[in-house]
């Protein structure tokens, strides 16, 4: 007989064995790294890094940035009637009046307010070029103001702007007074994500506490994944507030670190502890069945940790610097959850020993504690495999069909008056200012240099070129509008230029095409030492849209690419990681399909709480794939490794099949209930962004978890037989251990082998 000969334990099962021995020290060490990370914050003098935006947009920020000053937000007032169908703006005397009174009041405080421009001025006409601020319909008038500087003032001074306007209202009962401009429309959508936030955090952490609880059945038990996710995340912001000194990093990275840092952290801690409950029913002891958790499911963690950066890195290629942030606070947090995975999980496991299945829940404690195989699971698995080609293509046809709709899908951004509620003041009067001034409550701003003399930007001819644009405006047919208005910043000019619409749909994008392309270039083309380029909030979005869909090919390759490698590397075969990828593919492909039906063609906007505007949130897409891809891989992972185990232990294909499936497909769909629970929050903010993200996730997670994992890969595997195991021989070179069919384990190694999957 053969004896067997003793391998070194592989690097995850070192680690982890080293944190049981030690479970004081390994526990203390990694609350002190914790401590340390968020203690660094403070260390490191200096400012944080802003994001430039993409494009010419990007450009036009990045001169107004190297400014001594930035030029004062601009605020607009709408005046009209309350009563629809009202008298005309300058028939009507109380209009007249509320418009005097506002504009004495607001020149009543020129600390606060300057350049304030009525429709009563006497000449509409100034230096500066000219303001038409009455309607075209003649039914509402527009008083435009800035807000004083400096910068660190003018919060303060926008708040007694806002206030003179607010006591001018309650003036004048019959006239309508909607303010919108620079800084309260900002202001909206920074409330609007701030009071989302907090309505997610009130939803979100109960109902995680009470999924966990019922999934792992203890008090304790429950515990453990949220402290592995709390310290994970606390321990990332610390280190991020580090990276921010060389890489943007804005709120939306902070909500998604901690959105992917909560999933991960208890679909690491689950994996692992349904595994070390596993062991010890079957009769091991405590640091045997730590020892097989750790070269099992802590090799699954690492792979799958592994497999989320490198597909979130994908992000990168975009070159945008909104991705760099959640880049690297994506693979930070990831990272930090796996290396708390194999150290300071198992020497809490060790620590508790039996105790973590104490304080169990009245019913369900005791069975899931028991760590049973899921009868439900077990029976769709051996139906699967029975008639695989039936249920694979059955499943793989409905998610086609659920696909279909993405074949029409538009990539749009929402406009503010999209996003929010109507029932946000400055959102309503945006919405009322677009229809009288189209363009004027968000114009785009066109800002003007000197390429070799900074003084270039009082030269005559610059300031003649610029008047002209009225005129072009004129004769653009409404593609542009009125009123433009001209400000100084240090060494530039920013013209603010309303477009057709100040959104982001196809009538402000061609608005903003004929300005970059036709208007500006014929006013301006001709100036020697003179550049110019445009920003704004629709010119932000235009760039960044166009360089997502650029760099959208190149992304997809690199995660595909680097995805199927990896998985070559962890289960030594060509075939599982061609089937992972298409089933990956198939699956967001549907999320796709759900999200344009839902969101672009408005199905159930009722139920969900908003109103469709014909698009779908441009970054979208490819956030949503290469979050997915990444962390559908968690899944996949774990359910092929008990399969793949099951296989190597001797088992028939078809039968390893059911009993991974079996064993792994319940803790996958405890994990997928979870976060799909996470994602659903967002369905109940007011932003229309968020809740097409909500939905888009929740979507591809349950997709994923369900029909993917428990019957399109049991089917795919049972049709491929021995080959899904398989390497070609001029591959065998790979790493990670020599291939062994069921029949080659039995006559080189008798005794049973502790399963390396």
């Amino acid at each position: 007989m053969l004896r067997k000969s003793k391998s070194r334990p592989a690097v995850v099962e070192r680690i982890a064995g080293w944190s049981a021995r030690h479970r004081t020290l390994a526990i203390v060490g990694w609350l002190a790294l914790v401590v340390v990370a968020v203690l660094a914050s403070s260390v490191i003098p200096g400012e944080t890094r802003s994001s430039t935006g993409p494009g010419e947009s990007g450009r036009a920020d990045l001169v107004l940035e190297a400014q001594r000053e930035y030029p004062p937000a601009q605020e607009n007032v709408l005046i009209q009637a309350e009563r629809p169908g009202g008298p005309r703006f300058t028939d009507d005397p109380e209009l007249r009046r509320a418009t005097e009174d506002l504009t004495r009041t607001l020149r009543r405080a020129p600390d606060a307010v300057i350049a304030v421009h009525s429709p009563l001025d006497r000449s509409p006409l100034d230096r500066d070029g000219g303001r038409r601020l009455v309607s075209g319909d003649g039914r509402s008038g527009l008083v435009t103001f800035q807000v004083a500087g400096p910068d660190e003032k003018s919060a303060e001074h926008y708040e007694t702007a806002a206030e003179a306007v607010a006591s001018v209202r309650d003036r004048h009962p019959g006239v309508r007074l909607a303010q919108a401009g620079d800084m309260s429309l900002s202001r909206a959508v920074d409330e609007g994500i701030k009071g989302d936030f907090q309505r997610a955090e009130f939803f979100s952490l109960p109902l995680t506490v009470a999924i966990l609880l019922v999934v792992f059945g203890s008090l304790i038990a429950a515990m453990i994944p949220l402290l592995l996710a709390a310290t994970t995340v606390i321990g990332t912001f610390g280190v991020l507030q580090v990276v921010a000194h060389w890489v943007p990093v804005n709120s939306a990275t902070s909500s998604m670190v901690l959105l992917i840092g909560v999933a991960v952290g208890i679909d690491y801690s689950l994996f692992s502890l349904r595994r070390v409950r596993e062991e010890r029913a079957a009769g091991r002891g405590l640091p045997e069945a730590l020892r097989i958790t750790a070269r099992t499911s802590g090799r699954v963690v690492v792979v799958s940790g592994l497999t989320v950066m490198v597909c979130v890195s994908g992000l990168l290629l975009t070159g945008l610097d909104n991705f760099k942030g959640l880049t690297a606070g994506a693979v930070l947090v990831v990272g930090v959850a796996v290396l708390g995975s194999v150290t300071v999980l198992p020497a809490l496991l060790a620590a508790l020993g039996s105790r973590v299945d104490r304080a169990r829940l009245p019913w369900v404690g005791r069975r899931r504690i028991a760590a049973e195989r899921s009868r439900t699971w077990s029976a769709v698995a051996r139906a699967v495999v029975r008639r695989p080609l039936l249920w694979g293509g059955s499943a793989a046809l409905a998610l086609l069909v659920l696909a279909l709709p993405a074949s029409g899908i538009h990539l749009q951004d929402a406009a503010v008056t999209d996003s929010l509620s109507r029932s946000v003041p400055a959102v309503d009067a945006a919405a009322r200012m677009q229809r009288a001034f189209p363009g004027a409550p968000a114009p785009a701003r066109v800002v003007i240099w000197g390429t070799r003399d900074h003084r270039a930007v009082d030269r005559p001819d610059l300031r003649k070129a610029v008047a002209s644009l009225h005129d072009r405006a004129a004769a653009s047919g409404g593609t542009l509008g009125e009123p433009i208005t001209v400000t100084r910043a240090d060494r530039a000019l920013v013209v603010r230029v309303p477009l057709a619409s100040f959104g982001t749909d196809t009538t402000a994008n061609r608005a903003l095409e004929t300005l970059r392309q036709r208007t500006l270039p014929d006013a301006l083309g001709g100036l020697d030492g003179i550049d110019y380029a445009v920003t704004g909030k629709t010119a932000f979005a235009y760039d960044f849209t166009q360089q997502v869909t650029d760099r959208t090919p190149a992304v997809f390759a690199f995660v595909l690419v680097l995805a199927f490698v990896l998985l070559v590397v962890a289960f030594r075969s060509l075939a599982v990681p061609l089937v992972s990828i298409a089933l990956n593919l198939l699956s967001i492909g549907a999320s796709y399909g759900v999200l344009t039906w839902v969101f672009q063609d408005g199905h159930l906007g009722s139920a969900l709480g908003f109103s469709p505007y014909g698009g779908v949130i441009g970054w979208l897409p490819l956030f949503m794939f290469v979050i997915l891809f990444g962390l559908s891989m968690d899944y996949h992972i774990f359910v092929l490794s008990r399969i793949r185990e099951r296989w190597l232990d001797g088992a028939a294909t078809r039968e390893a099949i059911v009993g991974g499936v079996a064993s792994g497909a319940g803790v996958v769909t405890s994990a997928a209930v979870i976060m799909t629970a996470a994602f659903s929050v967002f369905v109940v903010l007011s932003a229309i962004e968020y809740k097409m993200m909500g939905v888009g996730l929740a979507v591809a997670v349950l997709i994923d978890a369900t029909v993917v994992r428990g019957v399109l890969l049991p089917a795919a595997i049972a049709l491929l037989g021995q080959r899904s195991w398989t390497l070609p021989r001029g591959l065998r070179w790979l790493p990670g251990g020599r291939d062994h069919s069921p029949a080659e384990a039995a006559a080189t190694e008798p005794e049973r082998r502790v399963p390396t999957g």
